[in-house]
């Protein structure tokens, strides 16, 4: 199979099912934002490499669910209105999102204060992945009614999921979590 296949050369691509729109399509965003996260998912446990707690198999099976699930949302996102989704989102994948922030934000101290995306590599990168989410959700919202109530809780559970990963594997990691000061 050919990487390349120059149909896109000029600007256009292909949704599911063949129908052809603009690259900067609000469908091509929301479902390239998706694939961006994606991908900073992919960099967060790439940081993960030779890093060792107890949780971190756990941690990285949840996360190659999150990034098929993610695949999943892509594809029905870039399903034309009206036509059947292959890989259609239930209840249950955004259920399983709320079980494992329930379990990891219980391991962690309570906020009393903002914090700053930082810490270690791999939780800084899922700072970024969560703001990445944050976007594909604006812009899965701007499609309107052709986008399915599943993709957006998703979507907006995810974040929080993300953010308490970040915080989890930050502490686990032994990483300080910088607070927002309050300007003098």
């Amino acid at each position: 199979m050919k990487i390349y296949t120059k149909t896109g050369d000029k600007g256009t691509t292909s949704l599911v099912y063949g129908s052809r729109v603009p690259k900067n399509d609000v469908l091509v965003e929301a479902y390239g934002t998706c694939d961006e996260a994606n991908s900073m998912i992919g960099l967060a446990l790439a940081h993960l490499n030779g890093e060792f707690f107890s949780e971190k198999e756990e941690i990285c099976d949840i996360f190659h669910e999150i990034q098929t699930t993610l695949f999943h949302v892509g594809a029905e996102l870039a399903t034309p209105a009206g036509k059947e989704v292959k890989w259609k989102l239930s209840p249950a994948d955004t259920e399983k999102l709320e079980i494992w922030i329930d379990k990891y934000n219980a391991e962690l101290p309570p906020l009393s204060n903002f914090i700053l995306p930082s810490g270690h590599p791999a939780g800084a990168a899922l700072h970024v992945a969560r703001t990445v989410v944050r976007r594909a959700e604006r812009l899965a919202t701007s499609i309107g009614e052709g986008t399915s109530p599943e993709v957006l809780a998703y979507l907006n559970r995810l974040s929080d999921f993300l953010f308490v990963a970040a915080r989890f594997i930050n502490q686990r990691l032994g990483s300080k979590e910088n607070e927002l000061h309050s300007k003098k």
